[in-house]
């Protein structure tokens, strides 16, 4: 590619790295909870495979081209665990090593967490979304469905934080609680 041809604003790729994370976390949330009839986390596969990992991914390989690190780290991060997520949901594993697999990335989640600058929505999405991790990891090991349903709802709720947020930023929404909305709100006005 030619150095001259611009890869996408960071704001473009972050903007769209946030609602495909936001559509990826959504669906397997939805999927786990069981609230729709039908859907379960093993329908949200062609999502994850495509929307969650290769879209994500190069999201981040585009993002690391913009000089945006942190995005760049997210994006391709989630973007191979969604992508080996999906490829290895109908895989026969022991509930140990998806357990493990869950442990792992959730190792991810919690540096993302720490390293993110965005406040609620950047902090919120990616603790939230470890924390989905770790009650799936821990209901894996214990065989527990609960604590997968739980997982699926707080990935759900991660998923419509990330969206939002996405949202907010091209909508130019406001994106702070309390006294920062209302600044925010002044200064847009």
């Amino acid at each position: 590619m030619d150095n001259g041809v611009s890869a996408g604003s960071t704001a473009s790729t972050s903007t769209l790295g946030h609602i495909a994370l936001g559509l990826t976390l959504l669906a397997f949330g939805i999927g786990h909870t069981g609230v729709v009839d039908g859907v379960s986390a093993a329908g949200s596969v062609a999502l994850a495979t495509y929307v969650g990992g290769v879209a994500l991914f190069v999201l981040g390989l585009l993002a690391f081209r913009a000089g945006d690190g942190f995005d760049g780290t997210a994006f391709a991060g989630l973007g191979a665990f969604w992508f080996t997520w999906a490829a290895g949901a109908d895989a026969k594993v022991s509930a140990d090593a998806a357990g493990t697999f869950l442990l792992l990335f959730a190792l991810l989640g919690i540096t993302l967490t720490a390293g993110a600058a965005s406040g609620l929505f950047g902090r919120g999405v990616y603790g939230l979304f470890t924390l989905s991790l770790l009650l799936l990891a821990i209901g894996a090991f214990a065989d527990s469905g609960v604590l997968g349903k739980a997982a699926g709802w707080v990935a759900a709720v991660a998923g419509l934080l990330s969206w939002y947020g996405a949202t907010a930023a091209l909508a130019h929404w406001p994106t702070a609680l309390g006294r920062g909305a209302r600044r925010e709100a002044v200064a847009a006005g």
